[in-house]
């Protein structure tokens, strides 16, 4: 236990950050728990959102392959930008997607094969997919590093602050009990010689009260 002042003041001072203490670590844990719950909801939605776009993935290949034409694609279609929003979750702020902006070039319809149109929606979506799992995982990371800190602090108060304020707290009154004791036995000790002193005076004066009844 590190050097601490075995004072009233001191006493009252551990007393008063026990409390806070205690008072604070309710929060700290219901705050641990929900970044738990929502770490596992953008697990989930990452899964689902993952698992749609190999849907769209497998269902372009299927109808792709069928015609074969070789269209660069990627010449028609870019990504521009990707929209966020700030969110709060947890009562952490987080990025939110908002959308995805592209880059269309035009093309000929008369040229080009029926099935582009619909290959650029697909592209699209997918990329919008991509996009949607990309600002989550940004969010995990967010998430994450709050949850350690948040945990850290958590066994922070669980601990070393909270026991360490109950052993300050146990030894201070120990030490003050002592002094208390000490001091009534001090007092009992001050107060015999007192009455010692008092009694030896008055059989000092009996004493020569009796030896004056021989005197002539």
């Amino acid at each position: 236990m590190s050097k601490i002042r075995l004072t009233k003041n001191e006493l009252k001072h551990q007393k008063e950050g026990l409390q806070r203490f205690q008072r604070y670590l309710p929060m700290l844990q219901l705050k641990k728990k929900q970044l738990q719950v929502e770490i596992i909801k953008i697990h989930q939605a990452i899964q689902e959102l993952a698992q749609r776009s190999e849907n769209l993935r497998s269902q372009v290949i299927s109808w792709v392959d069928v015609f074969g034409e070789d269209i660069p694609l990627q010449d028609l279609i870019s990504v521009k930008n990707i929209k966020t929003k700030e969110g709060n979750t947890a009562g952490v702020d987080t990025p939110v997607f908002g959308a995805v902006s592209f880059d269309e070039k035009p093309y000929d319809f008369l040229i080009m094969p029926l099935w582009v149109d619909k290959a650029l929606r697909v592209i699209k979506e997918t990329i919008t997919l991509k996009a949607q799992i990309l600002i989550y995982r940004k969010q995990l990371d967010i998430l994450k590093e709050e949850l350690r800190i948040t945990n850290q602090r958590v066994n922070l108060f669980e601990k070393v602050k909270i026991p360490q304020a109950q052993e300050y707290i146990r030894a201070i009154r120990i030490y003050l009990g002592e002094l208390r004791t000490a001091e009534v036995v001090r007092g009992k000790i001050a107060k015999a010689k007192i009455e010692k002193r008092k009694t030896a005076h008055i059989n000092s004066i009996d004493y020569r009260l009796s030896t004056m009844d021989y005197l002539p």
